[in-house]
């Protein structure tokens, strides 16, 4: 047995969601924030047979898409000063994907 840890973008875990659910897997949800860009993120907690690991992650693969974003950076400047910030062409989404081995499961 197996537990999948999904970290995946916020904008995309109602789909992964829908996904894994209508395949047949349980999902624990938890609201998660990243702490680079400092965006919401959602991590998936799912625990499967051996044989089924794959099958999750091809679900997660193609629901959990990454593209561009502009976000603001700020520049180093001394107390006081007036800045701007300049926007930055930003890759975000995708999923970040851990699988850890199980001794014991139990549904109580």
């Amino acid at each position: 047995m197996k537990l999948i840890i999904a970290i995946v973008n916020r904008d995309d875990s109602a789909e992964v969601q829908t996904y894994l659910t209508e395949g047949g897997f349980f999902v624990t949800k938890l609201a998660s924030t990243g702490g680079f860009l400092k965006n919401g993120n959602i991590t998936f907690l799912i625990g499967t047979n051996d044989d089924k690991v794959d099958a999750v992650i091809e679900i997660i693969k193609a629901h959990a898409k990454k593209r561009v974003v502009k976000q603001p950076t700020v520049p180093p400047t001394e107390m006081g000063d007036f800045f701007t910030p300049i926007m930055v062409d930003v890759l975000v989404g995708g999923a970040t994907v851990f699988v850890v081995d199980i001794d014991r499961f139990e549904k109580i």
